[in-house]
């Protein structure tokens, strides 16, 4: 019997590269073989010292990274590979549910939250939800003509530069906070609905629940807007999205 990946290997297809760094050796070894058996290459490190290092020395397509880990936790590894210039997906896979352990991943770097206990297919799905967003992100072509800059307030997005201005000082957002604020731009003022956001912003199906959508908003309105937490621009669409008002 041929298998995806002895499949995939035939056809001359690079399999993505993907690093679990988990010290639990039984979940990290389940995890090693659903990912494989989807067809994935899957390297594990078993603390956040031998994560950073294969991590350095590989260039993984994207990072499963459990946050509670000896020698170096997830988090200052997650600020690390940030700063090494890694701009693959980062899950965090952890027994911390708290919405403050959740914002402040976010804001080192991670693209994903999976709180344990967690369902195999879900999280399989947000794999591969991340790795197709990474993958079309880096085939994207800049148009012919750049698309001009965009304000609202005194903030100013330049789509072409990637670049966020606020009163003319430089923001600096995340990959994935930029990708929302500019899928709230490309709307014109019009509701975009959590899902249409989880889908055109990480690529996930509907059936995936997850309170993504509303930490990065929160952390946009923290950036951009003068009180976070009575916003002029940013707005929530009661039972239904958000809305950008210039």
């Amino acid at each position: 019997m041929i298998s995806l990946r002895d499949d995939k290997a035939s056809l001359g297809v690079r399999m993505h590269r993907i690093l679990v760094v988990e010290d639990n050796a039984d979940l990290a070894s389940g995890l090693r073989t659903n990912l494989e058996l989807e067809g994935y290459e899957v390297a594990v490190a078993a603390d956040g010292v031998k994560g950073l290092s294969q991590a350095r020395a590989a260039r993984p397509d994207l990072v499963m990274l459990d946050l509670m880990l000896p020698k170096l936790d997830g988090y200052r590894l997650l600020r690390l590979l940030r700063q090494d210039g890694f701009t693959g997906p980062v899950l965090v896979l952890t027994a911390r549910g708290d919405e403050t352990d959740k914002v402040r991943g976010f804001r080192w770097g991670a693209d994903d939250y999976v709180t344990k206990p967690f369902s195999l297919m879900e999280l399989l799905a947000r794999v591969e939800a991340l790795l197709r967003r990474s993958v079309a992100s880096a085939a994207a072509v800049m148009p012919k003509v750049a698309p001009p800059p965009v304000c609202f307030g005194d903030v100013e997005v330049r789509p072409a530069t990637h670049e966020v201005l606020r009163a003319g000082a430089p923001v600096q957002l995340r990959p994935k906070e930029f990708d929302l604020i500019m899928a709230l731009i490309q709307r014109n003022g019009q509701v975009a609905s959590r899902l249409e956001l989880l889908h055109e912003v990480w690529g996930y199906d509907a059936e995936i629940v997850s309170r993504t959508v509303d930490t990065h908003m929160a952390e946009l309105r923290r950036k951009l807007e003068h009180d976070p937490g009575s916003p002029r621009h940013l707005l929530t669409v009661r039972k239904t999205g958000y809305r950008l008002q210039a």
